[in-house]
């Protein structure tokens, strides 16, 4: 198949694999862009919201309906790296054997990752980085795709370990899940307050999603494309030659490298499922504040006076 009828299935199936996803969760479209987004381009995905959004049930729905295997790790104070990885035990004929542990799946939700200690956290971003695992000197390969997919509560800071910034980089998207509107959440109760059960059906294979995951980084870009995303992440760098006076008085510290290739990744993942055969500005554009929501920092100036993170990416648009 050639790449060009390649994104037009692609198109398709992103359409049928949305309504697949709303026979169980009720609106937050853009939430669900976000990770089909993280997902298709090969990324991982921070998402941050009050209990009770459904985040869970969101995951294991679209890890349905992509046909892909789901593990779900609820992160706790006493959790230790072997509990995620797995272990080695000593089998019946006196030979160590080794026992994986829930990371070895093709989705992994961590939920409230910042509820446990950072050795633990550690091993699960190396997992994410390097997509294996190494555990007694013997190196584990992960199955492809995988994706992390990890949650954060807003509100409770006691007892927990945020992520420190060089780790907060790791994730792709920072995706923020609001409360649903009125009508929504009518419908929620009225679906999830019945005896049905709506059937996902699995629409791609994991090679499938693999070979989506190569088309999207085959799509070609303009270079002025690639100088607007990089020029927008330099803006963000307070002392630079490009940023502005605002960013100087709000911004502590910028986004890094890390920023300016997902910015492009997500540009070409955005323009492929609109059937673009390459992305433009605009694209960039629509996924600037996921992608640098989690690596500008702001000082107490911006915190004093009430300035969001995205109010200040909004300016640099």
């Amino acid at each position: 198949m050639s790449d060009v009828a390649a994104i037009q299935n692609l198109v398709q199936k992103r359409l049928e694999l949305k309504k697949e996803i709303a026979k169980i969760i009720v609106g937050q479209d853009e939430v669900v862009d976000q990770i089909l987004l993280s997902i298709f381009s090969g990324g991982h995905a921070l998402l941050v919201g009050v209990p009770g959004l459904a985040k869970t049930l969101m995951v294991n729905t679209i890890s349905q309906a992509l046909g892909l295997d789901f593990k779900r790790i609820q992160f706790t104070p006493d959790l230790m790296p072997s509990d995620i990885l797995g272990s080695e035990i000593l089998d019946e004929n006196r030979q160590f054997k080794f026992i994986k542990g829930p990371i070895f799946a093709n989705i992994i939700l961590a939920d409230e990752i910042n509820r446990t200690p950072p050795k633990t956290q550690a091993a699960l971003l190396e997992a994410m980085q390097e997509r294996s695992v190494t555990i007694a000197g013997q190196n584990y390969k992960l199955a492809l795709p995988y994706f992390v997919l990890a949650t954060q509560n807003p509100i409770e800071q006691e007892g927990t370990y945020p992520l420190p910034e060089a780790q907060l980089d790791r994730f792709m998207f920072a995706i923020k899940l609001d409360y649903p509107s009125y009508q929504e959440e009518v419908q929620v109760v009225k679906s999830t307050t019945s005896d049905d059960k709506p059937v996902i059906n699995p629409l791609f294979t994991a090679q499938e999603i693999i070979d989506f995951q190569h088309l999207i980084r085959r799509v070609p870009v303009a270079d002025n494309v690639i100088e607007y995303a990089v020029t927008l992440v330099g803006k963000t760098r307070p002392k630079s030659a490009l940023a502005s006076e605002y960013v100087n008085n709000y911004l502590d510290w910028g986004a890094g490298p890390r920023a300016s290739q997902n910015l492009i990744l997500a540009a070409k993942a955005n323009a492929a499922f609109n059937g673009k055969f390459s992305p433009d500005i605009e694209d960039v554009k629509a996924v600037a504040t996921g992608i640098l929501r989690h690596r500008i920092i702001k000082n107490y100036k911006a915190d004093a006076e009430g300035i969001t993170e995205e109010m200040i990416i909004d300016k640099l648009l």
